[in-house]
């Protein structure tokens, strides 16, 4: 996660070099997502993760890794081709990915993370913060396509 979240930083500068050159008229949006959404959320994500197993025995960090990606690009694409139903698809995929990251994150005898207390209160809120941003991201979404 880490390493897919650092390159979606640079993906998204690149992207803001562009945008003028080029008249991307939603590419200003596109490398703010790329940052912020696809790179910080999931570097931080990814530096915070546990070895957490679901109750099937399947990793959950590759399932929230799956969905935290596949959601991203459902969101850029639909946003980018005013779908608004991809928009929903990849916002429900996203608000999963934050479900097990905050599940995973309070597993029995984790209560602070080995970085120290105030690590796990920032990951915290900026699990509480997208969980919030993402069904705002929605309603935008809407308004803005009819």
């Amino acid at each position: 996660m880490r390493a897919v979240g650092g390159a979606a930083v640079l993906a998204g500068g690149i992207v803001a070099a562009v945008t003028g050159p080029l008249a991307l008229t939603r590419g200003s949006w596109l490398a703010a997502y790329l940052v912020l959404v696809v790179g910080v959320a999931q570097y931080s994500m990814g530096a915070a993760r546990r070895c957490g197993q679901g109750v099937t025995g399947v990793p959950l960090g590759w399932v929230q890794f799956g969905l935290w990606n596949l959601g991203g690009l459902a969101v850029m694409v639909g946003t980018l081709a005013r779908t608004v139903m991809a928009v929903w698809i990849g916002s429900a995929a996203l608000l999963v990915a934050v479900l097990l990251a905050f599940l995973v994150d309070r597993q029995p005898g984790d209560r602070v993370h080995p970085r120290g207390p105030l690590w796990t209160v920032a990951y915290r809120l900026l699990l509480v913060i997208l969980a919030v941003s993402i069904p705002v991201g929605i309603v935008l979404s809407v308004v803005r396509n009819n």
